[in-house]
């Protein structure tokens, strides 16, 4: 559940801090590009560190959902997503000269992120629906899930304001993340506090 909200919050402070900074026409990673003077601020609290977060989380998830026949798709799929966010917070993209290798590899790690997301996002359902805690969990996760993908046609249909597209993407990604967290943190098999005397 954290991971949302560092995210948030370091994306408010340091978006408010730059006047110039358009949340409809620039990319969440321009708060962090290669040419400005405090991007590791922003790579480090708005990737770095929400990456590692949502790629240890990833595992607590799996251990509650699975059962013994349980595919690792689902673990992998949310594992690399983390990683890889990480990664384009460990390479600033150069949005001065989109064919610099920095860029390249930011790019890779925040196309990859998503991608393993959906793997993710797409699998775990099939585990929650053969658990009777985590069944009802499945169709809200697979609403956002498919929501990110809605989104992610925005630019196509508003070019003008192509950027907004991409917050509700982050938005509903994240939501997956804090939804399915507070379902864990309120389940009494993973929070011996919660369970019945």
């Amino acid at each position: 559940m954290a991971s949302p909200m560092v995210f948030l919050i370091t994306y408010i402070i340091i978006s408010s801090s730059r006047p110039e900074y358009s949340i409809f026409t620039k990319a969440i990673s321009e708060l962090g590009s290669s040419d400005i003077t405090n991007k590791w601020a922003w790579n480090s609290f708005g990737y770095i560190i929400p990456g590692l977060l949502i790629s240890l989380y990833a595992h607590g998830l799996y251990l509650n959902i699975r059962n013994e026949k349980s595919s690792k798709l689902p673990l992998f799929g949310i594992l690399f997503s983390g990683i890889f966010m990480s990664m384009s917070g460990i390479f600033p993209g150069d949005f001065e000269n989109k064919q610099s290798t920095g860029m390249l590899l930011h790019s890779i790690g925040s196309i990859a992120s998503y991608i393993c997301f959906l793997i993710g996002a797409f699998t775990f359902p099939k585990l929650m629906k053969k658990n009777d805690y985590w069944k009802k969990t499945s169709k809200p996760t697979l609403l956002f899930t498919f929501s990110t993908i809605l989104f992610g046609f925005w630019p196509f249909i508003f070019p003008n304001i192509p950027a907004l597209g991409q917050r509700f993407v982050f938005f509903f990604y994240f939501l997956w993340i804090f939804y399915t967290a507070l379902k864990l943190f309120n389940n009494p098999r993973s929070n011996p506090h919660l369970t019945k005397e």
